[in-house]
């Protein structure tokens, strides 16, 4: 992983990796590790906030490495830079990178392959579709 450093890669590993062990889809393992928002809807009403209850240690090594990572790969750095063109502020920008980045965790965790940014980046199956702005 990109820029991950030895600090990083143990706090990663220590927050995240009980949690994907224990995650039946990739999108529960986003959910627990806290950088998805939180919906709630009634009626007509529908707002979308900040996910306050959950693993907070999970989520501020999860971000911090997606930070650091923007800086030493191509790849992170464009889904920052798309995110902040859609006027997302940083916070949120880097939680849509962190979104991917576990993408690529739970691929490689499945998988039982070792991250390998020349497949990674040459690779198009990998996306942010879920990331994307949506029509209404």
């Amino acid at each position: 992983m990109p820029r991950i450093g030895k600090v990083s890669l143990g706090q990663v590993i220590g927050e995240i990796g009980p949690i994907l062990e224990r995650a039946q889809s990739c999108e529960q393992l986003i959910a627990e590790a806290g950088v998805v928002p939180v919906t709630r809807a009634s009626g007509k009403a529908r707002t979308v906030s900040f996910r306050f209850a959950t693993n907070r240690r999970a989520r501020v090594a999860l971000t911090t490495f997606a930070d650091s990572s923007r800086h030493g790969s191509d790849w992170a750095a464009k889904i920052y830079n798309d995110a902040r063109a859609r006027e997302k502020r940083h916070p949120h920008a880097t939680h849509i990178l962190a979104r991917a980045w576990l993408r690529v965790m739970w691929a490689c965790w499945r998988t039982g392959t070792c991250y390998d940014p020349a497949i990674h980046q040459a690779n198009s199956k990998i996306n942010t579709a879920a990331d994307t702005p949506r029509a209404a």
